[in-house]
C-alpha cells in the first residue's frame, strides 16, 4: 500500500535544502594544520570568546508548546528511550543551519522525533501523519 505525502515530507525536502554542503573527508590526522586541527576540535554550540554583537536581554515566558516539548523529552527519557547527555549530543550533532536556525525548543523536538524514528518506535509516515493531524486541530480550534 503506497502512503501518501504528507506535509512532513514536503517539509523534509524543504528543510535538505537547508543542509550544508557535503564536506569532503580529510586524507590523514597527521597531514592537517594546526589552524584545521583547532576548528575541528571546536564544537558548534561552544560560542565562548567568539565575536558577537550585543542582544538586549527580554524577558519571555515559555509558551505552551515549549513546555509541552520540555516534557515530552522528560517522559522518553523517563521512559528510557534517551537521556538527558543523548538529547545534548543529537541537538549538537544538528549542524549549523539547523542548531542556529531552530528556536531551542525546536531543537529538542527536533531532536526527540529523530531519536524516536532511529530506534524504529515510529516510522516518518507516522510521524507526519500524526503532525498533520495535530496542525488541523490547531487550525480548528484557532477558527
Amino acid at each position: 500500500m503506497a502512503s501518501t505525502p504528507t506535509q512532513y515530507d514536503s517539509f523534509q525536502r524543504q528543510a535538505a535544502n537547508l543542509t550544508p554542503a557535503d564536506r569532503l573527508p580529510l586524507d590523514s590526522p597527521y597531514e592537517i594544520s594546526n589552524e584545521l586541527y583547532g576548528l575541528l576540535r571546536k564544537v558548534l554550540h561552544d560560542l565562548g570568546g567568539q565575536p558577537d554583537t550585543p542582544v538586549p536581554f527580554t524577558e519571555k515566558g515559555e509558551e505552551d508548546w515549549e513546555m509541552n516539548t520540555y516534557l515530552t523529552c522528560e517522559c522518553l527519557g523517563w521512559r528510557g528511550v534517551w537521556n538527558s547527555e543523548e538529547r545534548r549530543r543529537r541537538e549538537n550533532d544538528l549542524g549549523a543551519t539547523q542548531y542556529f536556525g531552530l528556536p531551542y525548543y525546536a531543537r529538542w523536538i527536533t531532536t526527540a522525533a529523530k531519536a524516536l524514528v532511529d530506534r524504529g518506535l515510529i516510522t516518518t509516515d507516522e510521524l507526519g501523519r500524526k503532525m498533520d493531524e495535530v496542525r488541523a486541530r490547531l487550525e480548528g480550534q484557532r477558527s
